[in-house]
């Protein structure tokens, strides 16, 4: 019963897409909707008003506003950047120094960089979608194979990132150095990030020759090329979107594109289309936010840690549990949060490495992220794209891989705990 409103909106959104065809056929804030009534209905010991307030509390938590924030402020830039010609002339300034067939290993390249310096995969996918998304177009290349090598990168850099919120919190939880747990992660990550550049390689090859660009005016990509920068640099996201909205507004009213109130209804415009986002987001969160409290989370848990009797268990186990609480939470921190001291738990019963856990309790939040639908990334990727979330699962092709590949890991390798204590 705990884990009804997740299973009532799989069986809803996906399950009748994929039977029927069409992703667009089940709207996803009506699936949930209705997963939302199920959660409220289903929530155990608590008068209805309790309920509410429980469903809301996770609707409107910290980790919920943010993304709301986010998404504002990344709507409100796409939208006055489109507006003003950024977005058009950024794109003829990178189909102009690129070749065809290095658009999309580049792009993926791009947003690897920028997510390994910013930290944050969902900042990565704000400043680099609307770019891909008009290469997509200009090029032939699908709109939603040049999201995914977008997610993909931005992927790269939130599992690997010593800023990284996810690398802080899977560290602390386990009582490793970061540098310990980056050479951990390493081992997983290289191989992922070298095959998937190279089959991104031979796509490339396949794309024709890129149509001949107007000339760019320079000025118009300042606004897009400052959001690059400043995202690479380190800079809070929220920060560098209001920056890059101030820079729309000055280039686009001193150039004569917009006035003033031309201006103001454009960011109006890029509000309005990430609606769908802020109801999805806060759905979600109340959701979830009652899976937990009626003891869906805890019963997964309680469930998978019985059954382990083995160091390779251990690790499958950490693994199993922070991806299942992040298909539950659909957020890798909160995720990490929640697995991290049953994890150490774990370590230290069965011998396993501090880094080691750490790097997997990461990397599998991480890959469980990068292919839910109803997560952060994924919901602000297809919003920026004007495509459905799961038209954009079949093109992640990073993150499935460093699902494999950190399934092999554990598989495959390991390491024996010496008898002395590690120097965490």
């Amino acid at each position: 019963m705990a884990l009804l409103p997740l299973l009532t909106f799989i069986i809803l959104y996906l399950l009748v897409s994929i039977i029927s065809g069409d992703f667009y056929k089940v709207p996803i804030t009506v699936a949930f909707l209705i997963s939302s009534v199920v959660a409220i209905a289903t929530l155990r010991g608590y008068t209805i008003p309790q309920r509410v307030k429980i469903f809301s509390r996770g609707a409107s938590s910290e980790n919920m506003m943010l993304m709301i924030w986010i998404f504002m402020l990344a709507g409100a830039f796409a939208a006055s950047a489109n507006a003003m010609g950024s977005i058009d002339n950024t794109v003829n300034l990178a189909l102009s120094l690129l070749p065809s067939q290095m658009l999309l290993p580049g792009v993926f390249l791009a947003a690897c960089f920028i997510s390994i310096s910013v930290g944050t995969s969902v900042g990565t996918v704000v400043a680099l979608v609307p770019i891909a998304t008009g290469l997509a177009e200009e090029t032939g290349v699908g709109v939603a194979m040049m999201t995914g090598a977008v997610v993909g990168g931005a992927f790269f850099g939130d599992n690997l990132s010593f800023i990284s919120d996810t690398t802080v919190v899977a560290t602390q939880t386990q009582g490793c150095r970061m540098s310990d747990k980056f050479r951990a992660n390493l081992a997983i990550v290289i191989p992922a990030a070298i095959l998937i550049f190279l089959l991104y390689l031979v796509i490339g090859s396949e794309v024709g020759n890129v149509p001949e660009v107007s000339n760019v005016d320079y000025i118009k990509v300042l606004p897009y090329l400052a959001v690059l920068i400043l995202a690479a640099c380190g800079m809070n996201v929220m920060a560098v979107l209001v920056i890059g909205i101030l820079l729309t507004g000055v280039i686009g009213i001193g150039g004569g594109t917009y006035d003033f109130f031309g201006w103001m209804e454009s960011m109006s415009n890029g509000l309005m289309n990430v609606a769908e986002l802020i109801i999805v987001t806060m759905l979600a969160g109340g959701m979830l936010e009652t899976v937990r409290v009626n003891g869906g989370i805890d019963m997964i848990i309680k469930r998978i840690t019985r059954h382990v009797n083995s160091r390779k268990g251990a690790e499958a186990a950490i693994a199993l549990l922070v991806t299942v609480v992040d298909f539950c939470t659909a957020n890798n921190t909160v995720a990490i949060i929640t697995v991290g001291p049953i994890a150490r738990d774990i370590s230290e019963q069965f011998h396993v490495y501090p880094r080691r856990a750490a790097s997997i309790l990461d990397t599998f939040s991480c890959f469980a992220q990068g292919i839910i639908p109803y997560g952060a990334q994924l919901l602000m990727a297809a919003g920026l794209a004007y495509i459905s979330p799961m038209e954009i699962i079949p093109c992640l092709y990073y993150p499935f891989a460093i699902g494999i590949i950190a399934t092999l890991y554990i598989l495959l390798t390991g390491e024996k705990k010496k008898i002395e204590k590690q120097t965490v």
